[in-house]
Protein backbone atom coordinates (compact mmCIF):
# COMPACT_ATOMS: atom_id res chain seq x y z
CA UNK A 1 0.00 0.00 0.00
CA UNK A 2 1.09 3.57 -0.65
CA UNK A 3 1.10 6.27 2.04
CA UNK A 4 -2.12 7.77 0.66
CA UNK A 5 -3.91 4.41 0.43
CA UNK A 6 -2.84 3.46 3.96
CA UNK A 7 -4.13 6.75 5.37
CA UNK A 8 -7.37 6.42 3.40
CA UNK A 9 -7.89 2.91 4.81
CA UNK A 10 -7.34 4.24 8.35
CA UNK A 11 -9.87 7.00 7.72
CA UNK A 12 -12.42 4.51 6.43
CA UNK A 13 -12.01 1.58 8.80
CA UNK A 14 -10.33 2.73 12.04
CA UNK A 15 -11.95 4.80 14.79
CA UNK A 16 -10.52 8.31 14.93
CA UNK A 17 -9.06 8.21 18.44
CA UNK A 18 -5.55 9.50 17.66
CA UNK A 19 -4.07 12.65 16.18
CA UNK A 20 -1.87 10.88 13.66
CA UNK A 21 1.22 12.12 11.84
CA UNK A 22 1.06 11.28 8.11
CA UNK A 23 4.07 8.96 8.07
CA UNK A 24 3.80 5.22 7.36
CA UNK A 25 6.56 3.18 8.98
CA UNK A 26 7.46 -0.26 7.67
CA UNK A 27 10.72 -1.16 9.41
CA UNK A 28 12.63 -0.45 12.60
CA UNK A 29 16.03 -1.44 13.92
CA UNK A 30 17.71 -0.08 17.00
CA UNK A 31 17.29 3.71 17.12
CA UNK A 32 16.12 3.90 13.51
CA UNK A 33 12.70 3.82 11.85
CA UNK A 34 12.21 3.60 8.10
CA UNK A 35 9.07 4.83 6.34
CA UNK A 36 7.34 3.40 3.28
CA UNK A 37 9.46 5.59 0.98
CA UNK A 38 12.72 4.44 2.53
CA UNK A 39 13.37 7.64 4.50
CA UNK A 40 15.23 7.02 7.76
CA UNK A 41 14.36 8.63 11.09
CA UNK A 42 16.28 8.80 14.36
CA UNK A 43 13.75 7.75 17.00
CA UNK A 44 14.19 9.77 20.21
CA UNK A 45 10.69 9.01 21.44
CA UNK A 46 10.24 5.27 20.80
CA UNK A 47 6.55 4.68 21.42
CA UNK A 48 6.24 6.55 24.74
CA UNK A 49 9.20 4.50 25.95
CA UNK A 50 7.97 1.10 24.78
CA UNK A 51 11.17 0.39 22.86
CA UNK A 52 13.70 1.05 25.64
CA UNK A 53 15.97 -1.59 24.12
CA UNK A 54 15.48 -0.28 20.60
CA UNK A 55 13.33 -1.47 17.73
CA UNK A 56 13.50 -5.21 17.06
CA UNK A 57 16.25 -5.84 19.59
CA UNK A 58 17.95 -9.16 18.69
CA UNK A 59 17.42 -10.57 22.20
CA UNK A 60 13.68 -9.84 22.00
CA UNK A 61 13.36 -11.09 18.43
CA UNK A 62 15.23 -14.28 19.29
CA UNK A 63 12.88 -15.01 22.18
CA UNK A 64 9.78 -14.39 20.07
CA UNK A 65 11.09 -16.38 17.11
CA UNK A 66 11.94 -19.32 19.36
CA UNK A 67 8.52 -19.33 21.05
CA UNK A 68 6.05 -18.49 18.30
CA UNK A 69 6.27 -21.90 16.65
CA UNK A 70 5.94 -23.77 19.95
CA UNK A 71 3.19 -22.21 22.06
CA UNK A 72 1.67 -18.74 21.70
CA UNK A 73 -1.10 -18.84 24.29
CA UNK A 74 -2.23 -20.95 27.21
CA UNK A 75 -4.93 -19.84 29.68
CA UNK A 76 -3.96 -18.87 33.20
CA UNK A 77 -5.70 -21.83 34.83
CA UNK A 78 -2.67 -23.82 33.59
CA UNK A 79 1.06 -23.28 33.99
CA UNK A 80 3.88 -22.45 31.59
CA UNK A 81 7.56 -21.98 32.47
CA UNK A 82 8.14 -18.51 31.04
CA UNK A 83 5.61 -16.70 33.19
CA UNK A 84 7.35 -18.18 36.21
CA UNK A 85 10.78 -17.19 34.86
CA UNK A 86 9.65 -13.64 34.10
CA UNK A 87 8.07 -13.14 37.52
CA UNK A 88 11.25 -14.47 39.10
CA UNK A 89 13.35 -12.00 37.08
CA UNK A 90 11.13 -9.05 38.00
CA UNK A 91 11.33 -9.93 41.69
CA UNK A 92 15.08 -10.54 41.46
CA UNK A 93 15.54 -7.03 40.05
CA UNK A 94 13.11 -5.30 42.44
CA UNK A 95 11.93 -6.44 45.89
CA UNK A 96 10.58 -9.66 47.45
CA UNK A 97 6.98 -10.17 46.40
CA UNK A 98 4.68 -11.60 43.75
CA UNK A 99 3.49 -10.52 40.29
CA UNK A 100 0.16 -10.33 38.48
CA UNK A 101 0.41 -10.16 34.69
CA UNK A 102 -1.91 -8.24 32.38
CA UNK A 103 -1.59 -6.43 29.03
CA UNK A 104 -1.00 -2.72 29.62
CA UNK A 105 -0.29 0.04 32.08
CA UNK A 106 -3.96 0.91 32.35
CA UNK A 107 -4.75 -2.71 33.24
CA UNK A 108 -1.94 -2.64 35.79
CA UNK A 109 -3.47 0.44 37.39
CA UNK A 110 -6.91 -1.17 37.40
CA UNK A 111 -5.42 -4.21 39.14
CA UNK A 112 -3.81 -1.91 41.71
CA UNK A 113 -7.13 -0.12 42.32
CA UNK A 114 -8.93 -3.42 42.94
CA UNK A 115 -6.06 -4.67 45.09
CA UNK A 116 -6.15 -1.62 47.36
CA UNK A 117 -9.92 -1.88 47.77
CA UNK A 118 -9.57 -5.54 48.65
CA UNK A 119 -6.96 -4.56 51.23
CA UNK A 120 -9.31 -1.88 52.58
CA UNK A 121 -12.01 -4.52 53.20
CA UNK A 122 -14.85 -2.10 52.49
CA UNK A 123 -13.74 0.27 55.24
CA UNK A 124 -11.16 2.27 53.28
CA UNK A 125 -11.18 2.85 49.52
CA UNK A 126 -9.86 6.32 48.65
CA UNK A 127 -6.68 6.64 46.59
CA UNK A 128 -4.69 9.88 46.48
CA UNK A 129 -3.09 10.68 43.11
CA UNK A 130 -1.17 13.67 41.82
CA UNK A 131 -2.32 16.58 39.66
CA UNK A 132 -0.86 16.30 36.14
CA UNK A 133 -0.56 12.53 36.57
CA UNK A 134 -1.36 9.95 33.92
CA UNK A 135 -2.41 6.40 34.78
CA UNK A 136 -4.38 5.23 31.74
CA UNK A 137 -7.57 5.57 29.69
CA UNK A 138 -9.84 2.92 31.22
CA UNK A 139 -12.45 4.27 33.62
CA UNK A 140 -10.70 3.51 36.90
CA UNK A 141 -7.29 4.57 35.60
CA UNK A 142 -8.88 7.66 34.07
CA UNK A 143 -10.43 8.61 37.42
CA UNK A 144 -6.94 8.32 38.92
CA UNK A 145 -5.50 10.50 36.15
CA UNK A 146 -5.79 14.03 37.54
CA UNK A 147 -5.98 15.94 34.26
CA UNK A 148 -9.28 17.44 33.17
CA UNK A 149 -8.41 17.27 29.47
CA UNK A 150 -8.51 13.47 29.61
CA UNK A 151 -11.56 13.22 31.89
CA UNK A 152 -13.83 15.73 30.13
CA UNK A 153 -16.76 14.05 28.42
CA UNK A 154 -16.57 10.82 30.41
CA UNK A 155 -18.31 11.74 33.64
CA UNK A 156 -19.52 10.34 35.95
CA UNK A 157 -16.18 8.74 36.71
CA UNK A 158 -15.71 6.10 39.42
CA UNK A 159 -15.55 7.63 42.88
CA UNK A 160 -12.83 7.23 45.46
CA UNK A 161 -10.01 9.34 44.00
CA UNK A 162 -8.53 12.52 45.48
CA UNK A 163 -5.83 14.56 43.74
CA UNK A 164 -3.18 16.84 45.22
CA UNK A 165 -0.29 18.87 43.84
CA UNK A 166 2.87 16.95 43.02
CA UNK A 167 5.73 17.39 45.53
CA UNK A 168 3.47 19.23 48.02
CA UNK A 169 3.68 17.14 51.19
CA UNK A 170 1.55 19.45 53.32
CA UNK A 171 -1.32 19.35 50.85
CA UNK A 172 -1.07 15.58 50.75
CA UNK A 173 -1.19 15.28 54.54
CA UNK A 174 -4.39 17.36 54.60
CA UNK A 175 -5.97 15.09 51.96
CA UNK A 176 -5.56 11.93 54.05
CA UNK A 177 -8.77 10.80 55.76
CA UNK A 178 -10.04 7.72 57.55
CA UNK A 179 -11.03 6.42 54.08
CA UNK A 180 -7.54 6.69 52.54
CA UNK A 181 -6.11 3.33 51.52
CA UNK A 182 -3.36 4.21 49.02
CA UNK A 183 -1.20 6.88 47.39
CA UNK A 184 -0.36 6.36 43.72
CA UNK A 185 2.24 8.43 41.87
CA UNK A 186 4.72 8.45 39.01
CA UNK A 187 8.19 9.31 40.27
CA UNK A 188 8.68 11.20 37.03
CA UNK A 189 5.47 12.49 35.49
CA UNK A 190 5.78 11.82 31.78
CA UNK A 191 2.54 13.07 30.27
CA UNK A 192 2.50 15.75 32.96
CA UNK A 193 5.61 17.40 31.56
CA UNK A 194 8.67 15.53 32.92
CA UNK A 195 8.07 16.60 36.52
CA UNK A 196 10.44 14.85 38.93
CA UNK A 197 9.57 13.87 42.50
CA UNK A 198 12.06 15.13 45.08
CA UNK A 199 13.84 12.62 47.30
CA UNK A 200 12.58 14.37 50.42
CA UNK A 201 8.99 14.15 49.20
CA UNK A 202 9.20 10.44 48.40
CA UNK A 203 10.87 9.59 51.70
CA UNK A 204 8.17 11.49 53.57
CA UNK A 205 5.48 9.61 51.61
CA UNK A 206 7.00 6.32 52.67
CA UNK A 207 7.08 7.44 56.29
CA UNK A 208 3.43 8.56 56.22
CA UNK A 209 2.28 5.33 54.57
CA UNK A 210 4.10 3.23 57.17
CA UNK A 211 2.58 5.22 60.02
CA UNK A 212 -1.00 5.08 58.71
CA UNK A 213 -1.07 1.64 57.03
CA UNK A 214 -1.52 3.23 53.60
CA UNK A 215 -0.28 1.40 50.50
CA UNK A 216 2.36 3.28 48.52
CA UNK A 217 2.02 2.65 44.78
CA UNK A 218 4.64 3.64 42.22
CA UNK A 219 3.34 3.75 38.67
CA UNK A 220 6.51 2.79 36.78
CA UNK A 221 4.79 2.16 33.46
CA UNK A 222 7.07 4.69 31.77
CA UNK A 223 9.95 4.98 34.26
CA UNK A 224 10.54 1.24 34.62
CA UNK A 225 12.93 -1.03 32.71
CA UNK A 226 15.94 1.25 32.86
CA UNK A 227 14.44 4.52 31.66
CA UNK A 228 15.85 6.56 34.57
CA UNK A 229 19.27 4.89 34.65
CA UNK A 230 18.28 2.24 37.19
CA UNK A 231 16.10 -0.76 36.40
CA UNK A 232 13.24 0.89 38.29
CA UNK A 233 13.00 4.59 39.15
CA UNK A 234 12.39 3.99 42.86
CA UNK A 235 16.02 2.84 43.16
CA UNK A 236 17.05 6.48 42.70
CA UNK A 237 15.18 7.34 45.91
CA UNK A 238 16.18 4.63 48.35
CA UNK A 239 12.48 3.94 48.96
CA UNK A 240 10.55 0.79 48.03
CA UNK A 241 6.85 0.85 47.14
CA UNK A 242 4.24 -1.61 48.36
CA UNK A 243 2.87 -1.97 44.83
CA UNK A 244 4.59 -1.25 41.51
CA UNK A 245 2.97 -1.07 38.09
CA UNK A 246 4.96 -1.98 34.97
CA UNK A 247 4.17 -2.06 31.26
CA UNK A 248 5.44 -0.34 28.08
CA UNK A 249 9.14 -1.34 27.85
CA UNK A 250 8.61 -4.56 29.81
CA UNK A 251 7.69 -6.49 26.67
CA UNK A 252 10.39 -5.13 24.39
CA UNK A 253 7.67 -3.98 21.98
CA UNK A 254 4.97 -6.55 22.73
CA UNK A 255 1.97 -5.74 24.96
CA UNK A 256 2.37 -6.70 28.60
CA UNK A 257 1.64 -5.16 31.98
CA UNK A 258 2.36 -6.23 35.53
CA UNK A 259 1.38 -5.43 39.09
CA UNK A 260 4.21 -6.21 41.50
CA UNK A 261 3.10 -6.64 45.12
CA UNK A 262 5.40 -6.64 48.14
CA UNK A 263 5.58 -10.00 49.87
CA UNK A 264 3.77 -8.91 53.06
CA UNK A 265 0.64 -8.07 51.02
CA UNK A 266 0.81 -10.93 48.52
CA UNK A 267 -2.10 -12.90 49.99
CA UNK A 268 -4.70 -10.10 49.58
CA UNK A 269 -5.87 -11.33 46.17
CA UNK A 270 -7.51 -14.78 46.26
CA UNK A 271 -8.35 -17.02 43.27
CA UNK A 272 -11.25 -15.53 41.31
CA UNK A 273 -10.82 -11.96 42.59
CA UNK A 274 -8.99 -10.71 39.50
CA UNK A 275 -7.91 -12.01 36.10
CA UNK A 276 -6.58 -11.14 32.65
CA UNK A 277 -7.19 -13.59 29.79
CA UNK A 278 -4.05 -12.82 27.81
CA UNK A 279 -1.92 -11.74 30.79
CA UNK A 280 1.53 -13.31 30.81
CA UNK A 281 1.22 -15.50 27.73
CA UNK A 282 4.25 -17.61 26.70
CA UNK A 283 4.99 -15.36 23.72
CA UNK A 284 5.05 -12.03 25.55
CA UNK A 285 6.91 -13.50 28.51
CA UNK A 286 9.68 -14.70 26.21
CA UNK A 287 9.83 -11.21 24.71
CA UNK A 288 10.03 -9.63 28.16
CA UNK A 289 12.78 -12.02 29.21
CA UNK A 290 14.61 -10.96 26.05
CA UNK A 291 14.21 -7.31 27.06
CA UNK A 292 15.75 -7.99 30.48
CA UNK A 293 18.58 -9.92 28.85
CA UNK A 294 19.23 -7.07 26.41
CA UNK A 295 19.44 -4.53 29.24
CA UNK A 296 21.79 -6.71 31.30
CA UNK A 297 24.12 -7.97 28.56
CA UNK A 298 24.18 -4.63 26.74
CA UNK A 299 25.09 -2.76 29.94
CA UNK A 300 22.27 -0.38 29.08
CA UNK A 301 21.76 0.98 32.60
CA UNK A 302 25.34 2.26 32.66
CA UNK A 303 24.96 3.69 29.16
CA UNK A 304 21.70 5.41 30.13
CA UNK A 305 23.46 7.24 32.95
CA UNK A 306 26.38 8.29 30.75
CA UNK A 307 24.18 9.44 27.89
CA UNK A 308 21.82 11.22 30.29
CA UNK A 309 24.67 13.51 31.32
CA UNK A 310 25.73 14.01 27.70
CA UNK A 311 22.24 14.91 26.51
CA UNK A 312 21.45 17.12 29.51
CA UNK A 313 24.67 19.02 28.89
CA UNK A 314 23.80 19.40 25.22
CA UNK A 315 20.24 20.53 25.93
CA UNK A 316 21.46 23.03 28.50
CA UNK A 317 23.87 24.45 25.92
CA UNK A 318 20.86 24.99 23.66
CA UNK A 319 19.08 26.67 26.58
CA UNK A 320 21.93 29.17 26.85
CA UNK A 321 21.66 29.80 23.13
CA UNK A 322 17.89 30.24 22.68
CA UNK A 323 15.60 32.35 24.85
CA UNK A 324 12.59 30.25 23.83
CA UNK A 325 13.86 27.50 26.17
CA UNK A 326 12.58 27.96 29.73
CA UNK A 327 13.93 24.84 31.42
CA UNK A 328 15.74 21.55 30.83
CA UNK A 329 15.10 18.69 33.26
CA UNK A 330 15.12 14.94 33.45
CA UNK A 331 16.20 11.75 35.16
CA UNK A 332 18.20 9.20 33.22
CA UNK A 333 16.96 9.19 29.64
CA UNK A 334 13.57 10.66 30.48
CA UNK A 335 14.26 14.25 29.47
CA UNK A 336 12.15 17.36 29.01
CA UNK A 337 12.77 20.76 27.44
CA UNK A 338 10.18 23.36 28.41
CA UNK A 339 9.57 26.18 25.92
CA UNK A 340 7.77 29.51 26.03
CA UNK A 341 6.42 28.83 22.54
CA UNK A 342 4.19 26.05 21.25
CA UNK A 343 6.03 22.77 20.91
CA UNK A 344 4.01 21.09 18.14
CA UNK A 345 5.70 23.04 15.29
CA UNK A 346 9.10 22.08 16.74
CA UNK A 347 8.12 18.40 16.75
CA UNK A 348 6.95 18.61 13.13
CA UNK A 349 10.07 20.44 11.98
CA UNK A 350 12.26 17.84 13.71
CA UNK A 351 10.29 15.06 12.01
CA UNK A 352 10.87 16.71 8.63
CA UNK A 353 14.59 16.66 9.45
CA UNK A 354 14.44 12.96 10.39
CA UNK A 355 14.23 13.22 14.18
CA UNK A 356 11.27 11.86 16.18
CA UNK A 357 10.51 13.60 19.48
CA UNK A 358 7.26 14.39 21.32
CA UNK A 359 5.51 17.34 22.92
CA UNK A 360 3.31 17.23 26.02
CA UNK A 361 1.46 19.92 27.98
CA UNK A 362 1.67 22.09 24.88
CA UNK A 363 5.19 23.37 25.48
CA UNK A 364 7.33 20.55 26.90
CA UNK A 365 9.43 18.60 24.41
CA UNK A 366 9.93 14.99 25.53
CA UNK A 367 13.20 13.33 24.57
CA UNK A 368 13.44 9.63 25.46
CA UNK A 369 15.90 7.69 23.28
CA UNK A 370 16.52 3.98 23.67
CA UNK A 371 18.83 3.03 26.53
CA UNK A 372 21.57 1.98 24.10
CA UNK A 373 21.69 5.34 22.31
CA UNK A 374 25.20 6.24 21.16
CA UNK A 375 27.05 9.54 21.44
CA UNK A 376 27.01 9.86 17.66
CA UNK A 377 23.23 9.50 17.60
CA UNK A 378 22.86 11.97 20.46
CA UNK A 379 25.05 14.51 18.65
CA UNK A 380 22.91 14.14 15.52
CA UNK A 381 19.70 14.69 17.52
CA UNK A 382 21.16 17.79 19.21
CA UNK A 383 22.29 19.11 15.82
CA UNK A 384 18.77 18.77 14.40
CA UNK A 385 17.22 20.35 17.49
CA UNK A 386 19.69 23.23 17.25
CA UNK A 387 18.83 23.74 13.59
CA UNK A 388 15.07 23.68 14.23
CA UNK A 389 15.20 25.91 17.31
CA UNK A 390 17.31 28.46 15.46
CA UNK A 391 14.49 28.85 12.93
CA UNK A 392 11.70 28.69 15.51
CA UNK A 393 13.19 31.18 17.93
CA UNK A 394 14.04 33.68 15.22
CA UNK A 395 17.76 33.76 15.95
Amino acid sequence: MTTDKTIQAYDKYILNTYTRTPVVFVKGKGMELIDIHGKKYLDFFPGWGVNNVGHCNPKVVSGVRDQIGKLIFVPNNFYHPYQAKLAQEIIRCSFPGKVFFCNSGAEGNEAAIKFTRAYGKGERHEIITMNQSFHGRTMGALAATAQNKYQNGFHPLPLGFVSVDFNDIEQLKKAITSKTIAINLELVQGEGGINIATKEYVKELRKICDQKDILLIFDEVQTGMGRTGTMFAYENYGVEPDLMILAKALGGGLPIGALVVKEKYSDVFKPGMHASTFGGSPLVCKAALGAFKAIHTGKMLKNAKVMSKFLLNGLNELKKKYNCIVDVRGLGLMLGMELNIEGAPIVKACLDQGLIINCTQGKVLRIMPALNVTERQAKKALYILDKVLKMACGM
